[in-house]
């Protein structure tokens, strides 16, 4: 794993230090350390990427835990640790990542292993096409090559599509974001399957933006949150509670207008992505619910 140590700097109003550390668990390892150690994806822009010579973490997401840590635990550095979405859950879970920042669908099956924080993004799954090749609907994919990156849930929205639809996708798997793309760029997949978000970051960020087209059916939409150790309620209240505090501040609207609208390295392309009244509705009203309530 590749390590990046960098001093956390940004000040910030401090959660109840003395109550917030009582608690133990992770507040405790973080007073102990001084380092709060932090998750992130190096290939799904705008949310977590890495750019630039020097490789530095960036994005929507990674900006809404540095914000949030500066009011939880100022005085801690912290240190950043790339994960793969595969192994994102049992990092967490053992211990290794304090706090993953990298976008994560929250359903029932992975609170079973971990905690989500308030919900900060929700996702459309669709898919990204060459602009030339005429596909507007899953249903066109039927024996045709459609590519999906390991460890995500488009997988399973792709086997239920083709059930519902008698369709069948032949689903290919990329290890990362980055190769899923690479696939479709050199044609070895007609489509390629995320949440929209990820879709529009990295069409931005590739040679030729007017070669791709984001299109068909939504697949689901997704609540996307920050995620810890499920045995720990005290650092869940803890980043909760600054995020909320972000929330009611307007500071996370004006987080997703730069990470959304505004241009974004490396190519500096703006994803024009205006913020969906489902995240609206959930900055006012903040909550934790997995995807499975906002289906029923």
């Amino acid at each position: 794993m590749k390590l990046v140590w960098a001093g956390l700097v940004l000040a910030g109003m401090a959660v109840n230090t003395a109550s917030a550390q009582s608690t133990g668990g992770t507040l405790d390892k973080i007073q102990a350390s001084g380092k709060v150690v932090v998750g992130v994806l190096e290939s799904s822009p705008p949310m977590s990427y890495a750019t630039g010579a020097d490789r530095r973490y960036m994005g929507y997401h990674v900006e809404l835990c540095e914000k949030a840590l500066a009011r939880i635990a100022p005085q801690a550095r912290l240190e950043y640790m790339a994960m793969t979405p595969q192994n994102t859950l049992p990092l967490v879970n053992n211990g290794t990542i304090d706090i993953a920042c990298g976008p994560k669908t929250n359903n029932l099956a992975r609170q079973k292993e971990v905690a989500f924080a308030v919900t900060t993004y929700v996702s459309q799954v669709r898919m990204a096409v060459r602009a030339d090749s005429g596909i507007s609907s899953f249903k066109q994919l039927d024996g045709r090559n459609i590519v999906a990156s390991a460890g995500t849930t488009a997988v399973q929205l792709l086997r239920k599509f083709g059930r519902d639809h008698g369709v069948q996708l032949n689903t290919l798997l990329g290890k990362d974001q980055y190769e899923s793309f690479l696939m479709l760029e050199s044609g070895r997949a007609d489509a390629f399957v995320i949440d929209d978000n990820l879709l529009a970051g990295l069409i931005a960020g590739s040679k030729a933006p007017e070669r791709y087209r984001i299109v068909g059916e939504v697949l689901g939409s997704e609540p996307i949150a920050v995620l810890f150790r499920r045995d720990d309620p005290g650092f869940k209240k803890a980043v909760d509670g600054a995020l909320m505090a972000m929330m009611k501040s307007g500071e996370v609207a004006r987080i997703y207008d730069k990470w959304f609208m505004q241009p974004i390295p490396p190519t500096n392309q703006s994803l024009n992505l205006p913020m969906s009244a489902a995240l609206q509705q959930l900055l006012r009203e903040p909550n934790d619910k997995p995807v499975e309530a906002y289906a029923n």
